[in-house]
């Protein structure tokens, strides 16, 4: 995947088509407007719509944890917000994090955007941060989801049996992982990312 050498601070990481910049307040709209759609909500997991106080709130929670890293996904072209993504509960001594991806336009969908932001995040979390493990969570039904995670090299862990209740009913949440040796086996023949500084 190219990455920019010279980069602006908004453009903190870089691919061919997005790019990847700090989560700021002015995003906070695109949140709260992804927040409020029932089909995203139910397929990430959200119980309840965001009211703009919740957004800001969410915001200050942000900016406060020293545990997490969120980007706004950016396309290049048009200089449009189409998602989020981020690193949360990272434990740097055991150099195991979680990961978050929400690619909330439905309109960009499919379109590849959010494995290139996948790729670009994973290459941080390995490559500059130094993790040995990333995890995440799936809401069981989310077929799509849990393809696209493992075209990112995610691996099924486990599962928590009725981990989620939703639309009154129960689903399985799905734990899956990608540890660092398995994204360098996938990953190798990519350069190694070189990122500008990051900043809120």
């Amino acid at each position: 995947m190219p990455v920019r050498k010279n980069v602006s601070e908004q453009e903190f990481l870089v691919g061919r088509r997005v790019f990847l910049r700090p989560f700021s307040e002015d995003d906070l709209s695109y949140v709260q407007k992804w927040s409020n759609d029932s089909k995203i909500r139910r397929l990430t997991g959200e119980i309840a719509p965001m009211s703009r106080q919740e957004a800001e709130e969410f915001y200050k929670h942000l900016r406060a944890d020293k545990d997490r890293v969120w980007f706004a996904v950016v396309l290049k072209r048009g200089n449009r917000v189409i998602g989020e993504v981020g690193l949360l509960r990272m434990f740097r001594p055991w150099r195991c994090t979680d990961m978050s991806i929400i690619i909330g336009e439905k309109n960009t969908w499919g379109k590849g955007y959010g494995t290139e932001a996948g790729r670009l995040l994973l290459k941080y979390a390995f490559e500059q941060l130094k993790f040995h493990r990333v995890s995440i969570g799936v809401v069981g039904f989310n077929d799509r989801a849990i393809r696209f995670w493992k075209s990112l090299g995610f691996k099924k862990e486990g599962v928590q049996k009725d981990g989620y209740y939703c639309d009154n009913e129960f689903s399985d949440f799905v734990m899956m992982s990608i540890l660092e040796d398995q994204f360098k086996r996938l990953y190798r023949e990519k350069r190694p990312l070189k990122p500008a500084g990051y900043g809120r």
